[in-house]
């Protein structure tokens, strides 16, 4: 092997004389090998060759040593095959060197060459084996060392040992080496309680590793980290807070370790007051710090304490890491300020993954689909979790068919979905009300063995009962391994949405029983559940039971709900006592319920008050301005319809159009109202007029209050005829297979007319016709629907 090029010794060197000394050499090396400088070392070296000097084994293994520290192998190769005799020493320093650079197979050669073998050298392969996730190729040199009895194993093989047996999670070999290390007399030396203690953390053991921790003497950093991120795992705050108070000494690592912990199970408050305190008691500040508090800004929305975080870092810190930076985006991108995230991002010299990740999250959390789609497509490179983002970020904000041709290219491109981009998918799916491709999903996530997944699985059930197919829904929540809370809410919402209230009710007391705390969200759609079925005396017990039981504060979303529920009963006054009652003012949703409850029941001068409630809430959202319009139509008073009209044309709000769409041959159909522009549209009039005779011979009679416009009967009843669920039911009759049911879904509620045709429709059929409007599902079979005329 030939010299690699050498840099001859410089001034700075103080190699004044043609033979210094081996003495003098060796300090140069240490000194050396200590700064990792290359140019310095390899320059003494070039002394050693060129003065004629005939180094011994200690020059040489110094040398051997330089070469190691500053991953030069190569050279560390040059000088050991040339050495007249290799000692220990050296075969040692150059195999714990390829063991480091993870040359695992070269670094146990020259084990095996070894003719005697030292701890430090078993130490080194058992470490490296550990170090690179070969915890039982580890573990086989341990035992062989244990069983040739020679060298004994010190703290430092125990220490890897263990250390190996954490990866494995073995807690049987745990408690064996445990055992060895009490025999050996080394159990409390502090690397290797330390180890124990790691073991036991990863195990859920916390107990025993309390146990062990109370009974050091000696306690280090890591004795003190490891403790309290083990409590910090399993999400016990209170408990790593014990052992932080007790802790004398200013270990940096273990503060960022209960700051961390703050920040990441939702205590953000908690967090930056602990910062607070660190910064006070002058503990060095580092990037794991920074991330940490830029992340508990974030969750909780403090952009103005994150921007004096940015700037105190920007100021203080002569380099910034990249995982700080990429905290500053993911602060600005979190809290809503896209602009800002954008510019930090722009400046930053070096990006990963990570960093553009952050960008494309941040405009696909707040709808901002086409920004996002612009930072995508300029990524050389994209993960699992890039188009999940981007699939789920498609799905929840109205676009699902896009949201379902990312997914169709991620899997074209060769990018295997995680359970998270199929959850992605599926909520698309049930937002296009696509039941055939969200089932071939369900087959996909089966085939990859994905079903398990719980994100995977709540998305599946909630896309079943979104397109109708509640049994579905039943059996895919049936057969989750381990459901979680949002598994249940999920299961209630849907079994309240399809009109099976008691059902729902049963669900939530199960729920109880297995042991599971409800939540806000549980208690929303329990009282959804009970409005939708009538269940007016249970809806109310469980309003009570929110804060006197579980202590949960009903908010005004919950209030919606009751006003809701005594509302569409018909009980106006007690919906107007509570609206009045409540302990903070009324939002737009609660006066919407109130208002609705008004429509139904026909409270005229109720419905008055809250509709003016609306208009200054929510001057321009047509939903209140169609209500009150319904409100007079249905009593006959043109001249007040014509006034809502004038009103809104006048504030130029838009009523939105009716429309409903069904899937065909895997093909999404929409309809509107009055619908002249689909292909198939004239066949399906014709097919409804025929339908209609067959339907008032069994005594359907069109209601035409829900006319809002004051014209002849007959046009009253051909504007009926022209709704756009009929339209879509009529097309389902024309092209799904003879008995199959017809699934509709509407953007709006569904009117009262189009209710009753239905349920006749599906009569003369004699096939099920399930629709999904605005508010819930309507499953109209042999003449009746779900909802018991209840809606």
């Amino acid at each position: 092997m030939k010299h690699a090029p050498y840099h001859l010794p410089t001034k700075q060197d103080t190699i004044t004389s043609p033979h210094p000394n081996s003495w003098r050499l060796a300090s140069l090396l240490q000194a050396s090998t200590r700064t990792q400088s290359r140019p310095r070392g390899r320059a003494i070296h070039a002394v050693i060759i060129t003065s004629g000097l005939k180094p011994r084994a200690h020059l040489l293994n110094l040398l051997i040593a330089f070469y190691c520290s500053t991953e030069d192998l190569k050279c560390a190769h040059h000088v050991f095959d040339r050495m007249p005799q290799r000692d220990v020493v050296a075969r040692t320093t150059l195999l714990a060197a390829h063991a480091r650079s993870g040359a695992l197979a070269v670094a146990h050669q020259i084990f095996d060459e070894m003719p005697t073998r030292d701890a430090v050298a078993y130490n080194a392969m058992i470490s490296a084996y550990g170090h690179h996730g070969e915890f039982r190729e580890a573990l086989s040199l341990f035992r062989a060392m244990l069983e040739q009895g020679k060298p004994r194993p010190d703290g430092f093989t125990f220490t890897a040992a263990l250390s190996a047996c954490a990866g494995l999670e073995d807690q049987n070999l745990s408690s064996q080496v445990h055992c060895l290390a009490l025999k050996a007399g080394l159990a409390h030396v502090t690397s290797v309680s330390n180890a124990l203690i790691s073991v036991y953390v990863k195990s859920g053991e916390l107990g025993l590793a309390s146990k062990m921790f109370t009974e050091l003497l000696k306690r280090d950093e890591i004795t003190w980290t490891t403790m309290i991120t083990g409590f910090v795992r399993i999400g016990d705050l209170e408990g790593a807070r014990r052992v932080f108070e007790v802790m004398r000494d200013r270990f940096d690592v273990a503060w960022n370790a209960m700051i961390a912990g703050y920040a990441q199970h939702g205590l953000c408050m908690e967090a930056l007051d602990l910062f607070r305190d660190m910064f006070g008691k002058d503990i060095m500040l580092d990037e794991f710090t920074y991330t940490s508090l830029l992340s508990a800004c974030a969750n909780i929305g403090l952009v103005r304490t994150g921007m004096e975080a940015h700037a105190y870092i920007v100021h203080r810190e002569a380099e910034i890491s990249l995982p700080v930076w990429n905290a500053i985006i993911s602060l600005y991108a979190k809290c809503g300020r896209m602009e800002v995230a954008m510019r930090v991002f722009d400046a930053m010299r070096e990006k990963d993954l990570v960093s553009w990740n952050a960008v494309v999250s941040g405009y696909a959390t707040l709808g901002m689909i086409t920004e996002a789609r612009e930072i995508f497509e300029k990524m050389i490179e994209r993960n699992e979790l890039t188009w999940t983002v981007m699939i789920s970020g498609s799905a929840q904000h109205g676009q699902g068919e896009e949201g379902l041709r990312l997914f169709n290219r991620m899997r074209h491109e060769d990018s295997r979905p995680c359970d998270f981009a199929f959850a992605g998918a599926l909520t698309a799916c049930a937002s296009l009300g696509t039941l055939r491709h969200g089932a071939q999903l369900h087959a996909q996530l089966i085939q990859l063995g994905l079903d398990a997944s719980v994100s995977a699985g709540n998305a599946l059930m909630t896309m079943y009962a979104r397109c109708g197919a509640v049994e579905s829904a039943e059996r895919a929540f049936r057969v989750m391994p381990t459901p979680d809370a949002v598994s249940w809410n999920a299961m209630i919402a849907a079994l309240g949405q399809h009109g099976r209230g008691s059902e729902a009710i049963m669900l939530f007391e199960r729920m109880l029983v297995a042991g599971y705390k409800p939540d806000r969200v549980t208690f929303l759609t329990v009282l959804s559940s009970c409005s939708h079925s009538g269940l007016v005396n249970e809806g109310c017990k469980y309003f009570d039971l929110m804060d006197r039981a579980y202590g949960i504060k009903p908010g005004p979303d919950h209030y919606a709900r009751l006003v809701d529920l005594l509302g569409r009963a018909g009980r106006l006054q007690e919906a107007k006592q509570t609206v009045e009652t409540m302990p903070f003012y009324p939002d737009a949703c609660i006066w919407e319920a109130l208002l609705a409850g008004c429509r139904n029941h026909g409270d005229m001068e109720l419905g008055l008050m809250a509709a003016e409630r609306l208009f200054e809430l929510r001057p321009r959202h047509d939903g209140t301005y169609v209500l009150l319009s319904n409100m007079y139509a249905s009593i006959g008073k043109w001249e007040g319809v014509a006034k809502v009209r004038k009103t809104m044309k006048d504030m130029g709000v838009k009523k939105e159009p009716g429309c409903s769409w069904i899937e065909v041959d895997n093909q999404v159909h929409v309809f509107l109202v009055d619908d002249t522009v689909h292909p198939y549209v004239h066949e399906v009039y014709a097919l409804l007029e025929k339908l209609g005779v067959s339907m008032k011979k069994l005594g359907y009679i069109p209601d035409t209050r829900f006319v809002l416009h004051d014209v002849g009967l007959e046009q009253k009843e051909y504007g009926l005829s022209t709704h756009s669920e009929k339209l879509a039911v009529g097309f389902g009759l024309l092209k799904l297979p003879k008995g199959s049911e017809i699934r509709v879904l509407k953007n709006l509620r569904i009117c009262g007319d189009c209710h009753t045709a239905m349920k006749f429709m599906s009569k003369v059929v004699e096939r099920e016709i399930i629709v999904r409007d605005g508010k819930r599902f309507h499953h109209f079979k042999h003449g009746e629907c779900s909802c018991r005329d209840y809606w």
